[in-house]
């Protein structure tokens, strides 16, 4: 039943209240405690204030803590917040003399399950980012722990993330070259990722950012894990609307579920919308994976690339290709529209790419959403 595969979107029965339940004090001590402490994070300042180089004394608490990583933080100016979510916020800085971006993200003292689960998120985006080095990976710079703000600085990447660049553009308007030019990028590093082992895990438009030059790199890597540590994983990781349907039905499921992901990345870019627009993230979820559907492809989409979004996104992972084959058969035609050749999938680049002879069977050219590879 498509019940089993939303343990997350199950109805808590409501339990009854009494008034000699010794717990009720307790639970509502923490939460007007919860309350305070959101209101006391709801000022831009409170949040900078706790990273101040003028208060480095209170910092010298915690350099057993520190990494060689560990930013420092008489090096740091915080300017303006351009970005936030439920437990985060990113700033605009200047570190060491050079533009970043500073990830800050609240640790809640009174949600343990909360605060565990973000200690981890930045524990393993440190570790992992760290480690990174790819012209299509966001650079890492430093990070500090201060209790109860933590903060990630990276590499400042001025025209935002690729999501807001499509919602600047007209339905359908990229040109191809654009089109495969963001995706190689967008691959490229997602191949990289995947030579260090490292699955990403939440793919997305929201998570990939536009330099000065108009160049993508892959970012946020919170959910992110090392492939051989999370062979045997399980369970919701990313955003429904790019999930993989492997993912969302709680399976095991491998590297394949970034490749789903890309190609629905990659479809974003062929049309410039949302994908499932006009459902809300369950409904999507419910839709891939009971129902096996994708994003609809506009007929005025090439031909090759529709074939490639497919086998990207196919029902079954063992028929995604790998990012080597995605890079390969982008480069291709890339090729083939600097050429001023015809992008189509019985063009001579076909013949000449190993990558469809193994790809063939995934996906037909023909076949109509739903999608039952």
């Amino acid at each position: 039943m498509a019940a089993s595969c939303f343990n997350p979107f199950r109805q808590r029965k409501n339990k009854s209240k009494s008034l000699s339940n010794p717990s009720s004090s307790r639970s509502q001590f923490n939460t007007e405690a919860n309350t305070m402490e959101k209101k006391r994070f709801d000022s831009m300042e409170s949040w900078s204030m706790i990273l101040d180089s003028e208060n480095i004394e209170s910092w010298e608490t915690f350099k057993d803590d520190q990494e060689e990583w560990t930013a420092d933080l008489s090096q740091l100016f915080i300017g303006n917040k351009f970005a936030s979510g439920a437990h985060s916020r990113i700033y605009r800085g200047i570190y060491k003399q050079r533009a970043v971006a500073i990830k800050m993200v609240r640790i809640p003292t009174h949600e343990e399950e909360t605060r565990s689960l973000l200690e981890q998120q930045f524990k393993s985006e440190v570790a992992l980012l760290s480690r990174l080095y790819h012209p299509n990976i966001v650079q890492f710079i430093a990070a500090c722990k201060k209790p109860p703000v933590y903060c990630i600085i990276t590499e400042y990447m001025s025209q935002g993330t690729l999501r807001m660049y499509l919602n600047k553009k007209e339905p359908y308007s990229l040109s191809t070259d654009t089109i495969l030019r963001l995706a190689l990028d967008i691959s490229r590093g997602m191949e990289y990722l995947h030579s260090q082992g490292v699955m990403h895990r939440d793919l997305k438009s929201n998570n990939l950012l536009l330099n000065d030059e108009m160049r993508v790199k892959v970012a946020d890597f919170g959910t992110s894990c090392l492939e051989t540590q999370c062979m045997e994983a399980k369970g919701n990781m990313g955003t429904y609307r790019w999930m993989a349907p492997e993912m969302i039905k709680e399976k095991n499921y491998t590297r394949k579920v970034d490749v789903y992901s890309f190609g629905i990345v990659l479809w974003e870019l062929t049309t410039a919308l949302l994908p499932f627009q006009g459902m809300t993230p369950v409904q999507a979820a419910f839709a891939v994976a009971e129902k096996n559907e994708r994003p609809p492809l506009p007929g005025s989409c090439q031909p090759a690339l529709a074939h490639l979004i497919k086998c990207c996104w196919a029902a079954n992972p063992s028929k995604r290709p790998d990012f080597s084959e995605i890079v390969s058969a982008l480069q291709k035609y890339d090729e083939c529209v600097k050429e001023g050749h015809p992008l189509t999938r019985h063009s001579g680049l076909v013949s000449r790419n190993a990558i469809f002879g193994r790809l063939k069977g995934c996906v037909s050219m023909t076949s109509s959403i739903p999608v039952n590879a």
